[in-house]
């Protein structure tokens, strides 16, 4: 398992993300703020931190499975990307997709955050591409 430093800056007093068991690839996030989130609607909700991602690297912001089976709470571009030269607060798009109000509290953990490296590609233009058994096969493509 590869570790990397990321520098973080606290803007409020909330404890840094954390990974909850040993072996989770994810390290939570906290709101910094108290919100509602209206039913069937969105909101940005503040973190209260903001990171210095090493270069060749990307933070994922993915949805808590806990807050989706229980609550409906999902995030709207989900994974969200943090690339390495973004220096702004984190913030997470959360969407309610239940019928009742969602409220949260300044604390309350809303997502996770997960580090990968990032792949590079160089594209080569060509006229065709190599066959395959399903070749242009789309959505569905292999029934039910």
């Amino acid at each position: 398992m590869k570790k990397i430093r990321v520098k973080v800056k606290r803007l409020t007093n909330l404890p840094l993300p954390a990974y909850q068991t040993e072996d989770a690839s994810g390290l939570d996030l906290y709101s910094a703020e108290n919100k509602v989130i209206k039913k069937k609607s969105f909101a940005s909700v503040r973190t209260g931190i903001a990171i210095e991602i090493p270069k060749g690297y990307e933070a994922q912001i993915r949805p808590r499975s806990g807050l989706a089976k229980n609550y409906g709470i999902g995030i709207l571009n989900s994974p969200g990307t943090i690339d390495a030269d973004y220096r702004g607060e984190i913030m997470v798009i959360l969407f309610n997709f239940s019928n009742k109000d969602f409220k949260i509290k300044k604390g309350d953990r809303i997502a996770q955050i997960v580090f990968s490296p990032i792949t590079k590609i160089e594209w080569v233009e060509v006229k065709e591409l190599s066959k395959t058994k399903r070749n242009e096969g789309g959505f569905g493509h292999t029934g039910k």
